[in-house]
């Protein structure tokens, strides 16, 4: 095999049985209730339909799990995928790169991004994308850099660690909960002559607070600024378009709201800031023409395939395929009002008991993940209480110094549950 050529696998010989995704939405299992065969607009309080949902999870009922923006659960019909394909490989020992097999996934993801399939790039997570955007930039000393204070560390290390290196220079601002224009305003404010870049979450991991990304990019462009997107915690989650943010580059997990394997990522590339963001680590699967050592001949692959590179785990990628077309099949704005109505009801009712809550109100702002602490609390107190007591899985957040406890809920999660953490928090407050 020419390993200049793109996944041209050995494989291909296989037969399409092994080389298409092993398990589809089709194929009943004992595991896999069957979905309705045409799904329109889903009532986010329809409990047949998403009990229905939920039996596609093997995750337990021991426990409420209340941390998808940490990690996703993934659905029988990705772990099916995911087994069979490694199965598959394994008795003949092949990689099962093949090149329609990685555009029938990218057509997955294009769907689920709003972008052109030759506009993607498979990583390992959303950290990944973020190292390629940052490092692949062409800034110099003293270029500035804008992100908030309520970034994942997966998106600050980078730019923190080229700061150092290189000397640009990175500027923050702490997110408004008050009204989008506060933070557009606060970005602006921020904005000089050496301002290169806007680095910032599509969904904040701090209090899920939605950025107004679409007026964000407007900003950008007025300022002639490289636009990146962490969307670690929107993909899978809330509807996209990333043609319509009008960023550069976004960057995403496959193993939070996409409920895809670990280890799976996607990055956007704009397909005109290909030559701008410079592919930096580069291999067999990034070639995109002849290459001659004597000559010095090397040619980029013309998509964003040219920031893949190295041989990765196929049964990975088919896995999160398969994830990928569950939930377009249960439809992404069905998700979205879904997890949207259960966030609004936490908040609501945790602001009736008193606690405070820390992510935005308004409709527009807030997300399906909610973050609140309760006054004389510790977080690690009431985070421990909740777990033993109610059999709550959460996560504590310290970003942005807010000692608080964020919930995120997803399509396994219900109003039941809800109701559950609501329960748990008024039993918090006689601690």
């Amino acid at each position: 095999m020419k390993r200049r050529h793109f996944l041209q696998s050995a494989a291909s010989s296989l037969g399409a049985g092994l080389i298409g995704l092993p398990a589809t939405l089709s194929a009943k299992t004992e595991f896999q209730p069957e979905l309705p065969q045409i799904i329109k607009n889903i009532d986010p309080h329809d409990d047949a339909f998403w009990k229905l949902v939920r039996a596609h999870f093997p995750l337990t009922r021991d426990r409420i799990y209340l941390n998808t923006a940490g990690l996703g659960a993934s659905p029988h019909v990705s772990i099916s995928a995911l087994k069979n394909k490694i199965d598959a490989l394994e008795e003949i020992s092949e990689t099962g790169h093949e090149h329609e097999l990685w555009l029938n996934i990218k057509n997955h993801a294009s769907q689920i991004l709003g972008c052109n399939p030759q506009e993607v790039a498979y990583t390992r997570n959303t950290t990944e994308g973020v190292n390629i955007v940052c490092n692949g930039l062409p800034l110099k000393r003293n270029d500035e850099v804008i992100t908030s204070t309520h970034e994942h560390v997966g998106n600050i290390i980078a730019w923190l660690v080229r700061q150092k290196r290189e000397g640009i220079r990175m500027k923050v601002f702490e997110p408004s909960t008050r009204s989008a224009q506060e933070n557009i305003d606060r970005i602006e404010s921020l904005i000089t002559k050496k301002t290169r870049v806007l680095s910032l979450s599509h969904i904040t991991t701090a209090t899920g607070q939605v950025l107004p990304l679409k007026e964000i990019g407007e900003l950008a462009k007025a300022h002639n600024l490289w636009y990146f997107v962490d969307g670690a915690q929107a993909a899978g989650m809330i509807p996209l378009n990333v043609h319509e943010i009008g960023c550069h580059a976004y960057a995403t997990s496959g193993h939070k709201w996409l409920v895809g394997p670990k280890g799976t990522g996607l990055l956007y590339v704009k397909e005109e800031m290909l030559d701008t963001i410079e592919a930096k680590w580069v291999g067999a699967y990034s070639n995109g023409g002849n290459f001659d050592l004597i000559t010095g001949e090397v040619h980029l692959n013309p998509t964003a395939q040219r920031y893949e590179y190295g041989t990765v785990s196929v049964p990975l990628f088919v896995g999160l395929g398969a994830a990928m077309e569950f939930l377009l099949r249960i439809g992404q704005s069905n998700i979205w009002r879904r997890v949207h109505a259960m966030g609004a009801a936490l908040s609501a009712g945790l602001s009736d008991l008193g606690a405070e809550v820390l992510s935005p109100k308004h409709p527009d702002e807030h997300s399906a993940m909610i973050t609140f602490r309760l006054k004389n609390i510790d977080r690690h107190k009431l985070q421990s209480f909740l777990s033993d007591e109610f059999k709550l899985r959460t996560r504590g957040i310290y970003e942005g110094g807010l000692e608080g406890i964020r919930i995120s809920l997803h399509i396994y999660n219900s109003f039941a549950d809800v109701a559950k953490i609501l329960e748990g928090v008024k039993a918090a407050k006689n601690l």
